[in-house]
């Protein structure tokens, strides 16, 4: 059994509500999201767990949906690194089987992993 992983960026922007009174994240800001997604399985006759191109609709989704936008415009929940990454993992699962886990990032130290 293999794992193969690959990594996306975007750039966006949210704000995430029902916090304390002067949390910096209740204030519009931004980051430079990493997303990773995680495949497990055997290898295919060609040799791969699942061909990295095959995974380009993920990449084109970030592009036109994601990147460069304000986030609570996208999604009509709270924008956390938690609900943004099981909504990946729910929007993608049927399209790519072997898909176990999406893992999500705003800065370099801070990350949530969802798996099912």
């Amino acid at each position: 059994m293999y794992t193969i992983s690959k990594e996306f960026y975007f750039s966006a922007s949210h704000q995430l509500h029902g916090l304390i009174k002067d949390h910096p994240c209740g204030r519009i800001h931004g980051h430079n999201y990493t997303l990773k997604v995680f495949l497990k399985g055997n290898l295919n006759p060609e040799g791969f767990v699942q061909d990295y191109s095959d995974l380009k609709p993920i990449s084109d989704w970030i592009d036109q949906t994601l990147d460069h936008r304000h986030l609570n415009e996208v999604f009509n929940f709270q924008t956390s690194v938690e609900n943004i990454s099981k909504y990946v993992y729910d929007l993608f699962k049927p399209q790519f089987p072997l898909l176990f886990a999406v893992e999500m990032s705003e800065t370099p130290k801070t990350n949530c992993r969802y798996e099912e």
